[in-house]
């Protein structure tokens, strides 16, 4: 197996179809791909036969809070083989997305949200949950915050700043808006 990371954009054909087709098994009737202006990546666990077994997306915005702005990143479409899952592909995968995280000094933090019953997997690859912490993101015509009635999700996130414990601190517990005045998604 072996980690393969590019832009969503220069993803090749033959690869972008096996990520395709993977999240629509997981999440059918989804849209495959990611607003360009969060800067896509794409990272994948490819076998030696070249299959597609775990795939996630990285995206990345400025994220104004607590009087400083943020260089922050997301994942987002985490997704294994089905058959597959409970072999540590996905763990392995996500522990690669937080190493070329933390190696990349344009990105201060990683910061998403996660079904509750996840928290322990991303916790097990070093992303940290943020206790009471609410991600909102939508529209400011129609916000959508990970504490919206039928969510079960909390926050997770990695700082990679000169003082992470603060930076931590002024992250925990309180409504963190990914784009205040601004119109694209949550992440």
């Amino acid at each position: 197996m072996r980690v393969i990371g590019c832009a969503e954009a220069d993803l090749p054909a033959g690869l972008a179809r096996q990520v395709a087709e993977l999240e629509a098994r997981a999440w059918p009737g989804s849209t495959p791909g990611h607003d360009p202006a969060l800067r896509p990546r794409t990272m994948l666990l490819v076998d030696a036969a070249g299959t597609v077994t775990a795939a996630l997306s990285l995206l990345y915005k400025p994220v104004p809070f607590a009087d400083r702005t943020y260089r922050a990143a997301g994942l987002s479409s985490v997704v294994a083989l089905p058959e597959l899952r409970g072999r540590g592909l996905g763990g392995r995968l996500v522990a690669a997305a937080r190493a070329e995280l933390a190696a990349d000094p344009a990105v201060d933090l990683a910061l998403f949200s996660c079904d509750r019953p996840l928290a322990a997997f991303y916790g097990a690859a070093g992303f940290d949950v943020l206790p009471g912490t609410v991600l909102v993101g939508g529209t400011p015509e129609d916000p959508l915050a990970t504490d919206d009635p039928g969510f079960d999700k909390v926050v997770l996130a990695a700082f990679f700043t000169d003082d992470p414990g603060r930076d931590r601190a002024a992250f925990t517990g309180v409504r963190v808006p990914l784009h205040p005045g601004n119109t694209d998604r949550l992440w």
